[in-house]
């Protein structure tokens, strides 16, 4: 595993630390990983109307000013597949 940092939530508050890593490495394609606020039970019922998540995924929650970083995200996820990273 090759996690490739690209960001941390700019308005953090000690260790409630929204970020995102992108998986270099990951088996078959590269995969973005997200540490964010799990949803309270009420965003995931609603999340469950649509995509049904089993017990080994979560439904988190992204601040607003986390855009810049999960597009850099997506870039460095895209980069690697293509073997530009």
């Amino acid at each position: 595993m090759a996690l490739l940092f690209i960001g941390i939530d700019p308005n953090t508050e000690e260790d409630k630390c929204p970020a995102a890593w992108v998986d270099t490495e990951a088996k078959g394609e590269p995969e973005i990983i997200f540490q964010g606020w799990l949803a309270d039970e009420q965003i995931q019922a609603e999340c469950r109307k649509d995509s049904h998540h089993p017990d080994d995924e979560a439904v988190i929650r992204m601040p607003y000013r986390m855009i810049d970083i999960i597009r850099k995200a997506c870039d460095a996820a895209e980069q690697a597949a293509v073997g530009d990273l």
